[in-house]
């Protein structure tokens, strides 16, 4: 059995047996660098961060109009329609190691930025969720954002962090060196000691990634101002080239000043944190006939942010059966009417059937998809 041995602490300048420490006294193992602040697991703030999870639109490509949520958990933001496309996996290109997807940004036109103007990717993160940070005091921990990125141009990119009430912005700017080629990044932000950071279930942080943002919407890099920001001055605009792309995968931020590997969660890990904001559902009903139309019933989902909107996705149908007899009733556009959810179901009415026993309880199932949407974004 092979034996472990450590830098000499007293000399952090030393290092052996693929062990070392550096003057800040940082740990690196076999060439991998330890977290230097926070916990070794859930160090990552940003939920699907590798784009696994796309439960809106299973792989389909979606143009972005004013804002949208595309992959989970992220939104395309866009002042001007059209200018841009987001898809998972997008030009099918080979992903970094490690790594199964990726976001893609696809430009629909040259489009010219005017200064007023605003095109990026975004994702709120909860405040609950980043209330260990301490932004806005004295203690304010420093931040590290590091991630994947793949571009048919070259030159300086920008991004921000923000905080909820759109006042308080870091822009932020990061280099591309070479065309269609995978390159990590990393991004170090020291905590702000100013500015109102929610540490409430609304949004904690705004990330930004910008896509082509004027003049207005851009801010010198590298240090916190009093603005809403979302891009950093300089920044290459990726709508201004038509069929420009923009790939990212493995986004994520942590506590400290070094990018750690990027942290790999379950499947089933993932995708839960996403259904807290966003999920669909219908594949079991139960409740009893309103009329001969109607059903009404109770339909459970994953315990949410808040109290979500509900409402039906467009060309799924649903099936019930009365328990007083064998007949099944389909109806091929489940309309949802007067729904009162909350934080974990919604009593809903399922209209659209036809010859519904009034009074009687009932079962079904959306058939062979679901057919409701929960939303409790941020």
């Amino acid at each position: 059995m092979s034996t472990l041995k450590v830098a000499n602490i007293q000399n952090p300048s030393t290092s052996s047996g693929g062990v070392s420490i550096d003057t800040s006294g940082h740990v690196t193992v076999d060439g991998v660098a330890m977290p230097s602040a926070g916990p070794l697991s859930n160090r990552n703030k940003i939920i699907n961060g590798d784009m696994r999870i796309d439960q809106r639109n299973a792989g389909a490509s979606v143009t972005i109009t004013t804002s949208a949520y595309t992959l989970d958990r992220w939104q395309g933001g866009a002042s001007q329609s059209s200018k841009y496309s987001v898809q998972q996996n997008a030009g099918s290109v080979t992903p970094p190691a490690g790594f199964v997807n990726y976001l893609g940004v696809t430009s629909l036109s040259a489009y010219s930025v005017l200064s007023t103007d605003n095109f990026f990717l975004q994702q709120p993160i909860e405040g609950l969720n980043i209330s260990d940070l301490a932004w806005g005091t004295a203690s304010a921990s420093t931040v590290t954002l590091s991630f994947w990125v793949r571009s048919s141009l070259t030159g300086t990119f920008g991004g921000t962090l923000v905080n909820s009430a759109n006042n308080y912005s870091y822009p932020f700017t990061y280099t591309i060196g070479a065309t269609n080629t995978w390159e990590q990044k990393t991004v170090i932000v020291t905590g702000p000691t100013a500015g109102t950071w929610l540490t409430t279930n609304g949004v904690g942080i705004r990330v930004n990634f910008g896509l082509g943002c004027g003049t207005s919407n851009s801010g010198t890099a590298g240090s916190w101002a009093s603005s809403n920001f979302t891009s950093a001055t300089g920044a290459t605009s990726v709508v201004g080239t038509n069929g420009a792309t923009f790939y990212i995968t493995g986004v994520q931020l942590e506590v400290g000043s070094v990018a750690t590997p990027f942290e790999h969660r379950s499947y089933g890990d993932e995708l839960a944190r996403c259904q807290r904001y966003y999920e669909e559902v219908g594949a079991f009903l139960t409740g009893m006939g309103l009329n001969t139309t109607t059903l009404e019933c109770q339909i459970p989902f994953q315990q949410k942010r808040a109290t979500a909107n509900v409402g039906q996705i467009s060309g799924r149908s649903a099936i019930i059966r009365m328990l007083t007899g064998s007949a099944d009733f389909v109806s091929t556009n489940p309309v949802i009417a007067n729904a009162t959810p909350g934080n974990n179901q919604v009593w809903t009415q399922v209209q659209n059937f036809s010859g519904l026993a009034t009074n009687y309880p009932a079962t079904g199932r959306g058939n062979s998809n679901n057919f409701i949407f929960v939303n409790a974004e941020l």
